[in-house]
């Protein structure tokens, strides 16, 4: 009842004592209670005070019956502000009337003389109805702009390779679905971008995200943080809670590292994730959920199954759709794109708007075999960016664990740019087996592109 303390109620009626009465009544239970007698002040009182409910009386010329001038003021009330609730104060008997009244927006009407308690029971029910609103309102809202924050700090997916290219029409069309999903990829690759990008161009977009990661979970914990409990299911069981299942309603539940679940947890999703229909720990009572289901993984799923520490059946029920994010190492041509958009990020980010990056730099960073993928791209750019004192990155401000791509036996170390240049196309070539196109498609160029380097080099 503490929420109702911050409504407010407007009161109109011709009877003066009808207003104190109901005044005192009602002071009690709402924060504010504002009267009128002259329904011609109805527009101002209500642009002033911004009631939650009005409540009307239907006549105030004296000896009027007919309820007309009452539904007039109904009208404009509710064209005025939609969202204000009104109630009818009517005559004991002149229920057509306040039928009627009910037909053009009014939420219920009170007769006169009135029961203190029925009376206090139609208008507190009604506010809270108005505040349950508002709440849920509000809470769309937050969630949305979470929505919204999660996806800046996330960033963006960043690639012009073709791999990536069908990445992203495969991800524009399961997104229409609510086909389950199944993310495979190295870690680092960016398996959660993908599927927050299926969720925000879905139709549940609206809805909540909730991300799991099952391997962080302890397995005497699993089906309690999944199906939930009620209070006293267990020891520490001090009150209901819902689980992850329950709180994704209407979303998308992304289910990160799902080869981490254990033989015994996999039954009992199978069964959640088929039926759509889990019961809590401590009771028999069944709950149907509804949520679109994303998992990922770097393990092999497949071997997993062959090795029996995966069940079949749960991998054909989560993998509708099967999308593989590819190791930045097979998109090398994406990677002067990843270096840009995150100088972008980091300059804006540290304040060093005028923060450039050297040919050499970026050279040394393609031929970088990045074991962590896009993810330790992006925090060497960062280190880079925190620590340089110039206003260009060189190659000597990236200090980078791991080998480099082989180009050949024998490379050197102080080869030049264009030297550089022709070994990364002699390396594509070789692992493509002499394909221009994958080659191309690799190094981040076209056909056409591709040929001009190798007239260029002489290696046609």
């Amino acid at each position: 009842m503490d929420s109702l303390k911050k409504t407010s109620i407007l009161i109109v009626d011709d009877e003066e004592d009808i207003l104190f009465t109901l005044k005192m009544l009602l002071k009690k239970h709402v924060g504010h209670v504002y009267t009128e007698s002259n329904p011609f002040h109805l527009p101002r009182l209500i642009r002033q005070y911004e009631p939650e409910l009005v409540l009307l009386d239907l006549n105030f010329r004296p000896g009027a019956t007919t309820g007309e001038e009452g539904l007039d003021w109904l009208g404009r009330v509710k064209e005025m502000s939609p969202n204000t609730r009104v109630i009818i104060l009517t005559a004991h008997g002149d229920v057509e009337t306040a039928v009627e009244a009910l037909k053009k927006g009014a939420s219920d009407f009170i007769e006169k003389p009135w029961h203190n308690e029925k009376l206090l029971t139609t208008i507190l029910s009604t506010l809270e109805l108005i505040t349950a609103k508002k709440e849920v309102e509000h809470l769309e809202q937050v969630r949305e702009t979470l929505n919204d924050q999660i996806q800046a700090m996330t960033g963006q997916m960043v690639g012009q390779s073709n791999v990536m290219t069908q990445t992203f029409k495969t991800i524009e069309k399961v997104a229409r679905t609510d086909a389950n999903v199944l993310i495979l990829g190295e870690n680092g690759t960016g398996k959660e971008m993908v599927a927050r990008a299926i969720h925000l161009a879905s139709d549940r977009r609206k809805e909540v995200f909730v991300k799991v990661d099952v391997g962080s979970i302890p397995e005497t914990l699993i089906e309690s943080e999944f199906f939930g409990h009620k209070k006293g299911a267990f020891t520490d069981a001090r009150e209901d809670r819902i689980g992850r299942f329950e709180a994704a309603q209407n979303g998308t539940l992304f289910l990160d590292e799902i080869g981490n679940l254990s033989p015994a947890s996999q039954s009992k999703f199978l069964s959640a994730i088929q039926n759509m229909v889990i019961t809590p720990v401590g009771t028999n009572a069944a709950k149907p959920v509804n949520f679109r289901l994303i998992c990922a993984t770097n393990e092999s799923l497949n071997e997993m199954v062959r090795q029996k520490t995966f069940r079949q059946d749960l991998l054909y029920r989560i993998n509708t759709v099967e999308i593989h994010v590819p190791a930045l190492r097979e998109r090398i041509g994406d990677i002067p794109v990843l270096i840009d958009y995150f100088i972008r990020l980091f300059r804006d980010k540290y304040q060093k708007s005028d923060l450039t990056i050297s040919a050499e730099a970026v050279k040394k960073l393609e031929l970088h075999s990045w074991p962590g993928n896009v993810r330790e791209l992006q925090h060497a750019i960062e280190r880079a960016v925190i620590l340089s004192d110039s206003n260009k990155l060189t190659a000597q401000d990236f200090s980078l664990s791991g080998t480099d791509l082989e180009l050949d036996e024998g490379s050197s170390s102080d080869l030049n740019i264009q030297e550089m240049e022709r070994k990364l196309i002699l390396k594509a070539l070789q692992v493509h087996k002499g394909n221009i196109s994958k080659a191309a498609d690799d190094l981040g160029l076209t056909r056409a592109a591709l040929y001009r380097r190798l007239d260029k080099f002489g290696l046609q």
